[in-house]
């Protein structure tokens, strides 16, 4: 059996989800902002044609905002995540093996549908993600994954295309010809570094790659540059990952909105990461044997007077505990601090991470209390699934939260928040009077 893989890749992610819910946004320019509203980190294709640059500072590109009526919306990484999440859940339904690559990007084996036209299964899997979840996206079909890269990047550039490349039964004089269109840089798994590397020595295209030696790949790219090579000559290499591995690490940090001085503000903040993180292990059914907490001032303040550090602790159990982690976390935390100092930046990493059920138990362990806690912490989570993170919450987390991060033009969480839900206006020549409807109650 051929094989056969595509890459669903969603066109310009952050910004067609905020135009699934104001559509009257749609041909209209967009950039999205990092945290604390500092650079410009995603924007849209009209965004990109009037020169928006990316990555800049929000502040320095603001003329060029006003001038060509830019939209401008603050990071919103809960509605962002949930919509990833229905795009990929739409995606399983087309094959059972498919790997989720990234937020907004997925690998689906087609091995089993050569008998179809591919194009057209293509265009079918598009455009139900567009009409059940309203996110556009890109695919591209070949014999390995970074082929499958490569026709992607032409399925999002070609108008002609529709959103929809099949290179999977071109000949290999018509593989070549795309290969030798394909700058070296733009192939998967080659970074800025080896580019410029490849590029010194007279390797430009993905063609050029390509025909190069295996001793002189594996010496100078290793064995993961090998693979690459492999695939752009249509040996299947990189294997399709469908049980992603467990993290090795799991960190939970952000700039502050302003500079924090107090314990209390650190102490607030340190909580609120800790619980996040423990929320993502308990997801993967892991558990954190090491916690650090880390803090700095801001370095590019070279006025103020710097300081950063780190503590970390050592568990004679793993564990998924909220609680005890911050417990933990706060007994560093004060280990650490120091008075007189403009925070900037606090956080929190677990490492040591095990999967829950694979650990060796401590002899004065007492599996009471661990079942006992762990009931407690599915129960809270399942409540905050369904009503909104933080609906429970510890209080030490805070409740002003003075420190949080600015994100002054986020958009509503429309899908994670019941009291952010859109409301539907209904149409008043068919009705009498003017009447808004909730989504609730559309639902019921």
């Amino acid at each position: 059996m051929k094989h056969i893989i595509a890459l669903a890749d969603c066109n310009n992610f952050y910004a067609s989800c905020e135009r699934v819910f104001k559509p009257e946004l749609e041909g209209k320019p967009i950039v999205i902002l990092s945290n604390n509203d500092g650079c410009i980190i995603a924007r849209s294709n009209e965004a990109k044609a009037v020169g928006i640059p990316f990555r800049k500072p929000f502040f320095k590109c603001r003329e060029l905002i006003e001038k060509h009526q830019v939209f401008v919306f603050s990071s919103n990484y809960e509605l962002y995540g949930d919509m990833s999440f229905r795009v990929m859940d739409t995606l399983s339904q087309f094959t059972p093996d498919y790997e989720i690559y990234s937020i907004d990007e997925a690998f689906l084996l087609l091995s089993g549908f050569a008998h179809k036209n591919l194009t057209e299964y293509g265009k079918e899997i598009s455009e139900t993600v567009k009409q059940w979840t309203g996110i556009p996206i890109s695919i591209g079909i070949a014999t390995t994954k970074t082929l499958a890269k490569i026709a992607n990047h032409i399925a999002k550039r070609s108008v002609k295309l529709n959103g929809v490349y099949d290179i999977s039964k071109f000949s290999e004089a018509e593989i070549n010809a795309i290969l030798k269109e394909t700058d070296v840089g733009k192939i998967w798994g080659i970074g800025g570094r080896y580019e410029k590397f490849l590029k010194r020595n007279q390797i430009y295209t993905a063609f050029d790659l390509k025909n190069c030696r295996d001793n002189w790949i594996r010496k100078n790219l290793t064995v993961v540059g090998l693979k690459t090579v492999f695939e752009l000559r249509g040996i299947p290499s990189i294997e399709l990952e469908q049980i992603t591995p467990p993290n090795k690490q799991i960190v939970s940090s952000r700039s502050f909105g302003k500079p924090v001085s107090t314990l209390q503000d650190l102490e607030e903040a340190v909580a609120t990461y800790a619980s996040r993180a423990t929320v993502r292990l308990r997801k993967q059914n892991l558990l954190s044997a090491t916690v650090t907490v880390f803090i700095a001032t801001n370095r590019f303040k070279k006025d103020e007077p710097q300081y950063s550090n780190s503590q970390t602790f050592e568990l004679a159990q793993p564990t998924d505990d909220t609680s005890a982690i911050i417990k933990i976390a706060h007994s560093n935390l004060r280990k650490i601090f120091k008075k007189g100092f403009n925070y900037r930046k606090a956080g929190i990493m677990l490492s040591g991470i095990q999967v829950e059920g694979e650990t060796q138990l401590s002899l004065f362990s007492s599996e009471y209390f661990r079942s006992r806690n762990q009931k407690l912490m599915k129960k809270i989570d399942k409540i905050n699934k369904k009503w909104g993170s933080d609906t429970i919450r510890y209080a030490s987390t805070g409740y002003k939260k003075n420190w949080k991060m600015k994100r002054e033009m986020k958009s509503p969480s429309y899908t994670t928040n019941w009291n952010e839900l859109p409301v539907a206006k209904a149409n008043s020549k068919k009705m009498n009077g003017n009447h808004n409807l909730c989504a609730e109650d559309l639902l019921k």
